[in-house]
């Protein structure tokens, strides 16, 4: 973990390789297969992600994505494995975050699914960036609870993340959650005790684990438009996160708008940022979000 840069160029030869362009998601997220979580993604063995700075990366700047792995958002991680993840890093390098150390969590539906939470590692480089992006286990199930575990993103960052940027720095990271449902409303003891192994003194609710979080991280969700869930479910986003919901109409922009609200916010130390569709001039479609600060 942080010792190893990111190579656009070894990453799109291994792109290429590996078939990213062409394979199918569950022929590239091969824990679809087996249909199962991989045990290094296990939250029970994940106790504790640190981001640590190092002679390579010395201002670390923690960022946790939080993909929802139900039902259509699986072709999110199947997107940024495409070319979204690459693109996001060299937009954030190109434009001054020099050291970005990356942690994807894998969420679910902690009420129903098997693997509700995934956990890999803070990571800088290419390689690594790539393995636990592919190691995720694409569940794609969920409930009709009107709700998905998004909350458990929060608990995680809260109280299982060490930052150096936090400590040492007292500078805060980000963490963006990925979906088009409302967050699940509470996390009981009994379903912390079965992901981490140990049972908390109370159960949560989704506010006391988003206030939590917001210690140490800048708090983000993208919420996914294309559907009717995430037209439905848009109001609860607003009310609990105001202009930090960020609204995506086109999936395949998610590396870019994170990407575009990491940088925009370091330029500026902001407090809020709202992204808005830069349009085409000739057929007036949206082509590149920007942040308008």
């Amino acid at each position: 973990m942080g010792w190893t840069n990111y190579d656009s160029g070894s990453r799109s030869l291994r792109a290429t390789k590996m078939g990213y362009f062409t394979k199918s998601a569950d022929d590239i997220f091969t824990q679809n297969k087996e249909g199962k979580i991989h045990e290094s993604m296990e939250p029970s063995k994940a106790l504790l992600r640190e981001a640590r700075d190092s002679d390579v990366h010395p201002n670390s700047l923690p960022i946790i994505i939080a993909l929802d792995v139900t039902g259509s958002m699986r072709r999110i991680p199947h997107e940024l494995v495409k070319d979204g993840l690459p693109k996001m890093v060299a937009n954030m390098i190109e434009r001054g975050v020099a050291d970005p150390a990356i942690l994807f969590l894998g969420i679910g539906d902690h009420t129903c699914d098997y693997a509700p939470l995934q956990v890999g590692q803070f990571e800088s480089g290419d390689e690594e960036l790539d393995l636990w992006l592919t190691r995720t286990w694409l569940e794609g199930h969920g409930g009709g609870n009107d709700g998905e575990s998004y909350l458990l993103a929060w608990y995680f960052g809260a109280y299982h993340t060490v930052t150096d940027a936090y400590d040492k720095r007292g500078q805060k990271g980000f963490l963006f959650t990925i979906g088009d449902e409302p967050c699940l409303r509470s996390l009981p003891k009994t379903a912390v005790k079965e992901l981490m192994g140990k049972e908390p003194q109370s159960a949560f609710t989704d506010k006391q684990l988003l206030e939590a979080a917001q210690n140490k991280y800048e708090v983000f969700h993208l919420h996914m438009m294309e559907g009717s869930a995430g037209h439905s479910s848009l109001g609860y986003w607003q009310n609990l996160l105001g202009q930090r919901c960020i609204q995506v109409d086109d999936y395949t922009k998610v590396g870019n708008i994170i990407a575009e609200t990491v940088t925009s916010f370091m330029e500026g130390r902001v407090s809020h940022v709202t992204v808005k569709p830069e349009m085409d001039a000739k057929d007036g479609s949206p082509t590149k979000p920007t942040i308008m600060l």
